[in-house]
């Protein structure tokens, strides 16, 4: 097994630019040569997570998660589906093994039951899966339809792999025993906190894209959103703040609580976020990847559901921003009036901007990433924490499926929360500001967290 976290060495320097999607119009060499450094990077990674014995590759450690041996194989199915199969025009490698890891054909509850393919045969598999659809990349002309366009498909599957490998990285925090992975601490902020909110004028602003090469059918098409002018907080919410909400007795109070959440957090028995737990003294501390630790106080919260984060902003008196507020606040540029595709600018992310890739195996302290602060002030909205929205997953006004219904379409109106922004496991190549993600509002075993933001009152636009 090794002993060290997924990073690819040549672009390990802080201010190294990490390789993410391509911008458009990149020639078809160029394309080449980035989509197969990220699929190296996301099948590094995915070794890292599956370096482990064989029992700790079949176990089931919680049943809202597949086995990692599941994962590994479905990364590979998937691969093969769009890459081989489709772009490459090749004939199915293991057709009899599809219906195993389709996600909708079986629960994740129910996966460790199923006749899967062996720690060995997996590996094997994959790997048989990644030689050919590098050919396919190699033939591929990366033009001329829809789903080469731009390398889109090759762009898909490192997007999944790497969502995936989120997942698997989910898993490990959920497994018990002794740690597994292991990574350095997060950089330690180097300069003064900002002020604590950020007064985001009202008006029109670009929600979504039409140019961005890899993005998926729901952060699709680009449309103007008029958004009253709101106030949002500078930085997430910290460990600290939120231990004093639970100390406040917050999770004993109704008021805070929504009547679905009031139910939820008596039926569950929640009493603090996940793996917090106090020692003999009270003080908090936290499981993170089999250690147990204090809990850092200036670190953004993580592991809470949308209910918990709707409580902790009723109590601290503000509430949750909206999806298109969330947007604005990251990418919109006052001065230009654009939309940008990151929070500082367009340039590909770097370690100086955000906390991703796994590079670390926790949320950064707020503030330890001034280089990464949007057009108008706001820190940390890429990297970290993934960000509950008080909005509903839905699509956006001329949405279009493509290239397949399973990804967005069939979730749309159910019962779900969106998430923005990323977190410290998310890798640069499947984020951006426009990336839009959704889960029910009960889990939290997912690096989930917190910003709030308020309505504006008449003495926010003083000298404004």
């Amino acid at each position: 097994m090794t002993d060290a976290v997924t990073r690819t060495p040549a672009t390990d320097e802080p201010g190294t630019p990490r390789l993410a999607a391509p911008r458009p119009g990149e020639d078809a060499e160029t394309l080449r040569t980035r989509v197969a450094g990220l699929l190296e990077r996301s099948r590094a990674r995915s070794a890292v997570l599956t370096d482990v014995d064989e029992a700790e590759l079949t176990t089931q450690h919680s049943p809202l998660m597949s086995p990692l041996v599941w994962d590994l194989a479905h990364i590979g199915s998937q691969e093969e589906l769009w890459l081989v199969r489709d772009v490459g025009g090749r004939e199915p490698l293991r057709p009899e093994i599809d219906g195993l890891y389709d996600a909708f054909q079986h629960s994740r509850s129910s996966r460790v039951e199923l006749p899967l393919l062996t720690p060995s045969e997996a590996r094997t598999y994959v790997a048989e899966v990644r030689d050919k659809a590098l050919d396919a990349l190699g033939a591929s002309p990366l033009r001329g339809r829809r789903l080469e366009n731009d390398a889109f498909a090759f762009g898909m599957i490192v997007q999944h792999e790497q969502q995936h490998d989120e997942t698997m990285l989910a898993t490990h925090q959920l497994r018990t025993g002794s740690p597994l992975l292991h990574a350095p601490a997060p950089p330690r902020r180097s300069t003064p906190l900002g002020p604590a909110e950020v007064l985001v004028p009202g008006g029109a602003f670009t929600q979504g894209t039409s140019t961005e090469p890899w993005a998926l059918d729901n952060e699709r098409p680009a449309h103007v959103v008029d958004v009253p002018a709101f106030v949002i907080d500078t930085y997430p919410v910290t460990n600290g703040r939120y231990a004093e909400f639970v100390d406040a007795g917050g999770y004993d109070d109704p008021r805070y609580w929504t009547e679905r959440g009031w139910a939820y957090v008596r039926e569950a028995g929640l009493a603090a976020p996940q793996f917090w737990q106090r020692d003999a003294g009270g003080d908090w501390l936290r499981r993170r990847f089999g250690a147990v630790e204090p809990i850092v106080t200036d670190e953004p919260v993580v592991h809470v559901t949308f209910h918990e984060a709707q409580a902790f902003a009723r109590w601290s008196g503000k509430r949750l921003p909206t999806e298109a507020e969330w947007e604005k606040a990251a990418r919109f540029d006052p001065a230009t009036g654009r939309s940008r595709r990151y929070p500082w600018g367009d340039d590909e992310p770097t370690h100086l901007h955000a906390n991703l890739d796994q590079r670390h195996l926790q949320p950064a302290p707020v503030g330890a990433y001034p280089a990464g602060a949007s057009a108008l002030g706001v820190h940390q909205m890429i990297g970290d924490v993934w960000e509950w929205c008080d909005s509903g997953w839905h699509p956006y006004p001329g949405f279009e499926m493509f290239p397949y219904p399973e990804y967005s379409e069939v979730f749309f109106g159910g019962d779900y929360a969106v998430l923005r922004g990323g977190s410290f496991g998310t890798d640069a190549s499947a984020i951006r500001t426009t990336f839009r993600n959704w889960d029910h509002p009960i889990r939290r075993q997912i690096f989930s967290g917190i910003r709030l933001a308020r309505d504006v009152r008449p003495s926010d636009q003083q000298g404004a």
